[in-house]
Formats: structure tokens, C-alpha cells, sequence
């Protein structure tokens, strides 16, 4: 009888060191099952991310990951989407499976949530959108979104250009352009395009030459602006709706042996204002960046905070952004910034 016992408590003993060692080693990742913590206490946050397509997705990603730690009083499940959104989708119901306390989105594209929404508020997990927003028909799907004003980011850059020909004495001359969009349907793509148009529509000698998706990378970026190289003569001015499409479109230029930024052939207006986009000036080869602030991070936090809390939080929170051109001392700009 002795015996039997024994041999009961020591399996039962060697079953106890194998549950703590599994649950230790989903503690360690980015991407642990919710019910695996052994911290009650801490809030559980799902983030399905876009993807790693551009340095102002990473320093986003950074921002999460240094704000949702066990230090601060959370449990981070993080989700790299590859820009595909069906990975988004499926990290989503992975999150309800797992029973996190908050999800949150950064959307590739803005519609065709409404299903996976449905089914995050049937488990009263409330969803909040970082940096891109979606269509739905019903608003009370999310609780809220965090992010930049994209038509004003447009109109910002068209009126920066407005005051840069003027400057230099072109205001009556006949410009034409061409624009690098982002991924097509995405916020950020929308949002620019649509603000850029809107001054583009006040200024009559403006031509757009044509409008081409670079998804946001540098690599798609120097390919399309490869292809409007060979297809038009004359470009005047480049809208690239992010930095990383940016340098691809320099590097074509370059390539073709033509010049950019403040003293070349060629204006390049850029968007989001990394730490490389701020080089690219300060080199002389870019010449103005629309500011999209990535740290969204701390702003979600404080949302979360306040649900908790039980108090509202209002639907819709632009973060604070700027325009930085090569007339600034951008050297000591830059020694300020944290992306």
C-alpha cells in the first residue's frame, strides 16, 4: 500500500514539473496561449499586426512590444500578418480562442471585417484599431481607433508643395507629377491619396501623370518608379506615400541618371518621418516628409486603462503629427526623435 502511494505521488510530482515547465515556455514568446499565464492579474492583449513592410511598421511593432509587457501589467499575444488578411483574420479568432481581455488591429485593407468582429463582440471582447481603420456597417463592432489623419497628412504635403513653387518661382509653371500609393484600400492609401487630390483640384497647371501602387515597399517602389522613368520624359514632382517607397523611388532616379531632393531634377514629397527619411534630407536627396507618428502603443494603453475603468472613450483619437523639410535644422531634429 506504501508502495502504491508512493508511486502516485511521484508521478503526480513529475506531472506538476511538466505543466510549470509548458506554461514557463509559452511565458517566453511573443505569442503565448492566454490561458496558459500563470498571472491572473495581468491584461491580456492580442495585436495582429500588419506585417514588417516598412521601418515605420517596426518602430510600431517596437512600441507595442516595449508598452504591453508583464512590467506595466499586461500579457502581449503578438501577430505578424505578412500584409495578408486572411493571417489577420485568423489571428483574430485565435485570439477569441484563447480568451484575451482586448484585441487590437492594425487592418491591411478596410473592408471585409464585419464576420470576425460579429464574433469578438459575442465574447464581449472589445476591439480597438491602431493606425488603419475599417468599413462596417455597424460601428459599435470596435470600441475605438488610434492613429494619423491621412487626408490631412495629403493635404499637408499638397500644401507644402504649393509654398515650395511658389518659392522658387514656379507656381505658374506646368508640373507634373506622379504618386507612389500604398497598398491599395489600406487608410493610409486612401486617406493620402484623397488628401493630396483635394489641393491637387485647386491648382489647374498640376498634372498628374499617373497614380501607381509600390505596397508600401522600397523594393515595389524603385520597380514602379522605374516604369514611370522609362514611360514619362518630364517629371517634375513624386508623391511616394510612405518613406520606404521613397527610397526606392530615389534609387531609381539615381539609377537613371537623374537627380532628386532640394537642388535635382526631381521634388520628392515622402510620408511617415523615420529616422531614414530625415538622412535622405539631411544627404539632399528628399525634400519634405509628412509626419505619421508610429508610437501608438502608450495611447492604446491609456485606452485600455480607461475601459477598465468603465469609462467611454471617444471613437475616434489622432495621434500628434508634424512636416519636416530641408529648410529646418534637421540635424538636431533628429537627435530628438525615437523612430
Amino acid at each position: 500500500m506504501k508502495k502504491r502511494l508512493l508511486s502516485i505521488m511521484l508521478v503526480a510530482a513529475m506531472v506538476g514539473v511538466m505543466v510549470m515547465g509548458c506554461s514557463q515556455k509559452a511565458d517566453n514568446g511573443d505569442s503565448g496561449d492566454a490561458s496558459d499565464s500563470g498571472d491572473s492579474d495581468l491584461i491580456t492583449v492580442g495585436y495582429a499586426q500588419v506585417g514588417a513592410e516598412s521601418d515605420w511598421r517596426t518602430a510600431n511593432t517596437e512600441s507595442f512590444k516595449s508598452t504591453f509587457t508583464k512590467e506595466n501589467g499586461y500579457e502581449l499575444i503578438f501577430d505578424d500578418a505578412q500584409q495578408k488578411q486572411e493571417n489577420q483574420i485568423k489571428a483574430i479568432r485565435s485570439f477569441i480562442q484563447q480568451g484575451v481581455d482586448y484585441i487590437v488591429v492594425a487592418p491591411v485593407v478596410e473592408t471585409g471585417w464585419e464576420t470576425v468582429l460579429e464574433e469578438a463582440k459575442a465574447e464581449g471582447i472589445p476591439v480597438i484599431l491602431s493606425d488603419r481603420q475599417m468599413d462596417v456597417s455597424d460601428e459599435s463592432l470596435y470600441e475605438c481607433w488610434v492613429g494619423g489623419n491621412f487626408i490631412k497628412e495629403g493635404e499637408d504635403g499638397g500644401h507644402w508643395l504649393e509654398d515650395y513653387l511658389k518659392e522658387k518661382g514656379m507656381d505658374g509653371e506646368e508640373i507634373n507629377m506622379v504618386t507612389l500609393q500604398g497598398t491599395i484600400g489600406a487608410s493610409a492609401q486612401v486617406g493620402r491619396t484623397e488628401g493630396f487630390a483635394n489641393v491637387l483640384a485647386e491648382n489647374d497647371n498640376w498634372n498628374m501623370l499617373e497614380l501607381q501602387t509600390g505596397e508600401f515597399t522600397q523594393a515595389k517602389g524603385q520597380e514602379v518608379m522605374e516604369s514611370f522613368l522609362k514611360k514619362y520624359d518630364d517629371i517634375d514632382v513624386v508623391i511616394a506615400e510612405n518613406d520606404n517607397m521613397a527610397f526606392g523611388a530615389i534609387d531609381a532616379i539615381k539609377a537613371a541618371g537623374k537627380t532628386c531632393g532640394p537642388d535635382g531634377d526631381i521634388t520628392i514629397i515622402s510620408f511617415d518621418a523615420v529616422k531614414a527619411a530625415f538622412d535622405a534630407m539631411i544627404a539632399g536627396d528628399l525634400n519634405c516628409a509628412v509626419e505619421c507618428n508610429p508610437l501608438h502603443g502608450p495611447r492604446v494603453a491609456e485606452i485600455i486603462q480607461k475601459l477598465e475603468a468603465g469609462e467611454e472613450v471617444d471613437k475616434i483619437q489622432y495621434v500628434d503629427e508634424e512636416l519636416f523639410d530641408t529648410s529646418m535644422d534637421l540635424e538636431e531634429i533628429v537627435k530628438t526623435r525615437a523612430y
